[in-house]
């Protein structure tokens, strides 16, 4: 898989575009940790060229799409080269028409980059020192405030941020919110005059699509790890079989994942007397123990096909029209390379993909509080009845997985025409990535919540002995999270656990005892 536990993103302080295509882990460094970006010469040289063609196209008065034309259905108007500069001024400010709460930073972030590393393949005619810009807010912690509903694809989000280069719009800069204007002046740079294709290029393309899908990917596949930490430490306090783990059975079934899952629960059970102790209690467990293997094995082989199509995107340009060198001139190419359709088919997957994980998760929490199947105390308390125990974040799981359920409806099957029929098939990708985004979120939490009550059914196990590497873990979730004797205020409980989940805390502890958890 794509997150490599050895380099967390945390530790790396500076992303170079331009020579390499970017890893997962440098852009989540970026749009998470916020690590600098630099260009690197070949970055500069390709929008340079790209740039010189443009305006030689400009001098030459060419029919360009965006560039000596209108927009979308305007496409039939000719702009003279006098008006291309306000064309692309007002292209930004009709098209920042997004409502609702603003985007989180880190996706606001993360947009960013991705119109960076678009825009830096050299096919969009942009100047440098527009994506210069770009880097300076990225750089010195300039948030846009970009209203996050009512995109159909692209555009609308993108226009929000592309606002405060030219010194219009909001945006947060440390802790308060700004008119663009005055940001621009906290950190010392000029607004801009944008160009001819400038507007454009700044929100066309599928930037906020594969933006946010990096994210989804990134929090699922270190969830789906987790999971198989989770999913082994259930099985372990639920008095589980590890035979169903026997990896001559997974041989059979010809799908890699699912024998490397099987392996990672071994692995992270070696040496634990509960299970050894009760590796014969029952002839099968349920479904949510026994088929952990082949459920998580299926989630991350969608995540594997998904990451392959997202690193495709992410190496893409997704402008139109496109500026394709060719000797000394160059050719103006039109099309829809802005369409999201391959990053939001793969968003939907990764959504169903992640629900699966979160009600396997949700079925072992349940077992875990759930006296008349799990043989330990009612809800995981000593003194049930006077107390509710962990009855209630349970209850937090199922709301969970409820929203998850509703949100992984597929976006991309829909289509609603938009500009007077001119786009008469409309991805829905945005969407489609923006609610994988949410679900990993949530996933994160019902993972959290399996956690803590598994921690707390391992201590009526006393005085057998956990596996060394499920130690660990409880030691590191008891470090915050005391043992639950009588009834407490839980979320401060659930919140230290879901930030060691998302940390990557939880994992690392485990990689360090066993190495990497096997997708």
């Amino acid at each position: 898989m794509l997150v490599d536990s050895k380099r967390h993103p945390r530790s790396i302080k500076e992303v170079i575009l331009g020579d390499a295509l970017i890893s997962i882990d440098e852009f989540i460094a970026v749009a998470r940790y916020r690590a600098k970006v630099s260009f690197s010469q070949s970055y500069c040289d390709r929008v340079n060229k790209s740039r010189g063609l443009i305006e030689m196209f400009l001098e030459e008065n060419r029919l360009i799409y965006g560039v000596t034309t209108g927009f979308g259905d305007n496409v039939t108007k000719v702009i003279s080269p006098e008006d291309a500069e306000t064309l692309q001024r007002n292209i930004i400010r009709s098209h920042a028409v997004s409502v609702g709460e603003p985007l989180e930073e880190e996706i606001v972030r993360a947009v960013q980059l991705m119109i960076l590393i678009s825009l830096g393949h050299g096919y969009s005619g942009i100047r440098l020192e527009v994506l210069q810009h770009v880097s300076h807010l990225l750089n010195q912690g300039v948030t846009p405030y970009a209203p996050g509903d009512g995109s159909v694809g692209y555009l609308t989000p993108e226009a929000h941020m592309a606002l405060v280069l030219i010194g219009e719009g909001k945006a947060w800069y440390e802790g308060e919110l700004l008119s663009g204007k005055k940001a621009l002046e906290r950190i010392g740079v000029e607004p801009l005059s944008l160009g001819c294709k400038e507007g454009l290029a700044l929100i066309s393309g599928t930037t906020s699509v594969t933006a946010m899908a990096i994210l989804a990917l990134y929090n699922a596949t270190q969830a789906v790890k987790t999971a198989d930490i989770a999913g082994a430490m259930s099985l372990e306090a639920l008095k589980g079989t590890i035979k169903a783990l026997d990896l001559r059975y997974h041989s059979v079934k010809k799908h890699e994942e699912q024998s490397k899952t099987a392996e990672n629960i071994l692995r992270i059970l070696a040496g634990s007397e509960i299970a050894e102790t009760y590796k014969d209690y029952r002839l099968q467990d349920a479904l949510s123990l026994r088929c952990i293997p082949q459920l998580h094995g299926a989630c991350k082989k969608t995540l594997k096909d998904a990451a392959a199509v997202i690193m495709n995107e992410i190496g893409s340009s997704g402008d139109n029209p496109i500026i394709y060198p060719e000797d000394e001139d160059g050719s103006a190419l039109m099309g829809g390379n802005f369409d999201g359709t391959y990053v939001g088919i793969y968003a939907d997957a990764m959504s169903i993909a992640m629900a699966n994980l979160a009600k396997m998760s949700e079925r072992r929490t349940d077992r875990l509080v759930n006296h008349h199947v799990s043989e330990l105390p009612s809800f995981l308390v000593a003194n049930p009845g006077l107390n509710s125990g962990y009855m209630i974040p349970q209850y937090t799981a199922a709301g969970l997985l409820n929203e998850i359920k509703v949100l992984s409806h597929p976006a991309t099957v829909d289509s609603i025409p938009t500009c007077a029929n001119q786009e008469d098939q409309v991805s829905f990708a945005y969407f489609a990535s923006r609610k994988a985004y949410q679900i990993s979120q949530k996933l994160e939490y019902i993972l959290a919540i399996e956690l803590m009550a598994a921690v707390q059914a391992l201590d009526f196990h006393q005085p057998l002995k956990p596996s060394p590497v499920t130690e660990e873990v409880y030691k590191l979730i008891r470090s915050q999270v005391p043992a639950v004797d009588e009834d407490r205020y839980f979320y401060p409980d659930i919140v230290y656990v879901h930030e060691q989940v998302h940390g990557g805390q939880i994992l690392e502890a485990v990689e360090r005892h066993i190495g990497e958890i096997k997708c």
